[in-house]
């Protein structure tokens, strides 16, 4: 216990956090940004998985980080104007949409990195670049603070810098104020003259948009490579984070903390020998108390509106 305790209060970890919670915090941007304008976006899951493999696949060829990213989030605007298309235009239930795009990456990626690069499930013969970490000036020589937040990869910075974005968009513009005019209630839009359907495509491309990003750090920035369903559930656990945040920016960013510790502290019991059974439920453990609670504060805000 006393190693743990060590361990948890230790630079290295607070590093490892924010490490391992970027995936996580682009993902749950993504929820956010398609929530507000009253579309779920289920299919994150899928999206991430297939922007991860496109990002390895492009940047492996091309031999250029930079074209790797863009082509996952190629590919995720992509996955993202396919599920709009059928729930929008086709009226197909999102939620059954979504889980379909899930299944349909799983096994999806699996077979085109086989078609690729004759590799089975994890990406070996083909060598993918990584996104560079970055050292902050200045910063990187404040004792303890520098070792935490300086270093890390560049995606990692995009990601913080991305919680900023989304409040200015959705609290700051004119489109942001469309979002959430339509999520709020899309009849009532849609009678002042705002395109309701517009405004859920926008907003179901964005979110693609943060998610491929999420996927890419995964294959380009956590690792250096693909393998089956290596975002192991990070889209329905930015879901909840999502829900935590109480559809805010900020709330959404600590919630993703929350989860990131989550999945750093797992990462850390393997090394001090905790069974691997416990240690693997640790972070949907956590996903799950973070839905109790959630469910709870939710129960007692609609019992104090109906006390008024």
């Amino acid at each position: 216990m006393e190693n743990l305790f060590s361990i948890i209060f230790s630079t290295s970890f607070g590093y490892a956090i924010l490490r391992v919670t970027t995936p996580i915090l682009f993902a749950s941007l993504a929820a956010l940004i398609s929530n507000k304008a009253g579309v779920i976006n289920i299919g994150l899951e899928g999206i991430m998985l297939s922007a991860a493999l496109g990002g390895v696949i492009t940047s492996a060829f091309t031999q250029s980080a930079l074209v790797g990213i863009i082509c996952a989030v190629i590919v995720g605007v992509l996955l993202s104007l396919l599920l709009a298309y059928f729930s929008l235009n086709l009226k197909s239930d999102i939620i059954l949409t979504g889980i379909a795009l899930n299944l349909l990456a799983s096994g999806g990626t699996v077979f085109l990195l086989y078609l690729v690069a004759k590799d089975k499930g994890i990406s070996i013969s083909l060598k993918s670049m990584v996104a560079p970490e970055v050292s902050i000036p200045l910063l990187n020589k404040i004792p303890v603070l520098g070792q935490v937040l300086s270093g890390h990869n560049i995606l990692t910075y995009i990601s913080l810098l991305s919680v900023i974005i989304v409040y200015v968009l959705l609290y700051k513009t004119p489109l942001g104020l469309k979002i959430r005019a339509v999520g709020e209630n899309a009849n009532a839009a849609d009678s002042v003259g705002i395109s309701v359907k517009k405004i859920q495509y926008l907003a179901l491309v964005l979110s693609g948009v943060f998610a491929s990003l999420g996927g890419a750090y995964m294959s380009m920035g956590y690792v250096s490579w693909f393998s089956r369903d290596m975002t192991a559930g990070r889209g329905f656990i930015a879901l909840a984070a999502e829900a935590m945040g109480r559809g805010t920016p900020i709330g959404t960013f600590l919630a993703s903390l929350i989860f990131g510790f989550a999945d750093a502290l797992s990462n850390v019991m393997q090394s001090l020998r905790v069974p691997a059974e416990f240690v693997q439920m640790v972070p949907y453990l956590t996903t799950i108390l973070g839905l109790v609670i959630y469910s709870a504060q939710q129960s007692n805000k609609t019992k104090k509106i109906r006390r008024k």
